[in-house]
């Protein structure tokens, strides 16, 4: 909410002061506040849907839309911001720009309002990322590394168009605040780049940490009853859910009942474990009985039925 507020008030400041100065710096960074503003809607949206609980429709929740959203908010920053930005540093480089004194003067007022504004929202976000357990935990949560990100992206893209527009104003050479223009689009599709990587990992089913699936496999393999883990798959659903499915042996000689007790005792002991795991599922395999539906007599081979 507080990015949303910054980055509509200095969006506006910027369009202003750009059209005013006739600044390709400026107009770029209005760009950017642009689809920054954009993307904090898309994030908003992302941060209430994914809270709805499951339903029939969506039996594991709806804690991926964390993620899409997120994924959209990545094409906006590389869409708005980062090709605008390219094409007004190439236009400033084929067609020139002329600022007057006045131009210089009130595109620097507004860039330095929008430093202090960005600069504001930056800080208000790493404060909520050491209150979520520093940048290690805290940067897990889409919607707030996107912020962080777009802040921090801002904060040196509003520098990047101060120090173009100050070299132009000495030297009377447009090709500075275009290559400020071009570095802000570099900028920006470099951290579309990386945010949409991110999203595309976690959308398409991206494992648990290596710890917490170190410390499943290893409560597994600690139980007397489970002679071997077959194989663990985990996959995370939403920001503090993850699916855990396993596929284990049992030590011989166990019954019906037997078998769900230790199902039941093992589950609890990796919710308590894992907390995020939501969802767990355990699958008993006989390693026997596998070797021998693989066998030539059981698939049909060597003259085998």
């Amino acid at each position: 909410m507080v990015a949303l507020a910054a980055n509509l008030v200095i969006a506006a400041a910027k369009a202003v002061g750009g059209l005013v100065a006739g600044s390709p710096a400026l107009l770029s960074e209005a760009a950017h506040s642009v689809a920054d503003s954009m993307n904090e809607v898309f994030l908003l949206a992302a941060l209430r849907r994914s809270r709805r609980p499951a339903d029939r429709r969506h039996p594991f929740g709806y804690g991926k839309e964390r993620f899409f959203w997120s994924l959209l908010a990545a094409v906006g920053i590389f869409v708005m911001g980062g090709c605008f930005s390219f094409y007004q540093g190439v236009e400033a480089l084929r067609t020139g720009a002329q600022e007057e004194l006045g131009g210089y003067v009130a595109g620097l007022i507004v860039l330095g309002v929008a430093l202090l504004a960005e600069g504001a929202s930056l800080l208000r976000a790493l404060y909520q990322v050491r209150g979520q357990g520093g940048l290690a935990t805290g940067l897990r949560d889409p919607a707030l590394r996107t912020v962080v990100a777009e802040d921090g992206t801002a904060v040196l893209g509003v520098t990047l168009a101060m120090t173009g527009m100050i070299l132009h104003m000495v030297t009377g050479q447009v090709v500075w605040e275009a290559c400020a223009s071009l570095a802000i689009g570099a900028l920006l599709v470099y951290v579309a780049y990386r945010l949409g990587r991110e999203a595309r990992d976690q959308l398409i089913g991206e494992a648990a940490d290596p710890e917490a699936s170190g410390r499943i496999r290893s409560l597994l393999q600690a139980q007397p009853e489970i002679d071997s883990v077959e194989a663990l798959f985990t996959m995370k659903t939403g920001l503090d859910s993850t699916l855990v499915a396993a596929r284990i042996d049992l030590v011989p000689g166990l019954d019906s009942e037997r078998v769900e007790e230790v199902a039941v005792r093992i589950k609890r002991s990796i919710a308590r474990t894992v907390p995020e795991a939501r969802q767990i599922f355990l699958d008993v395999t006989d390693r026997l009985a596998e070797e021998a539906a693989e066998s030539p007599a059981a698939t049909g081979e060597r003259g085998g039925a």
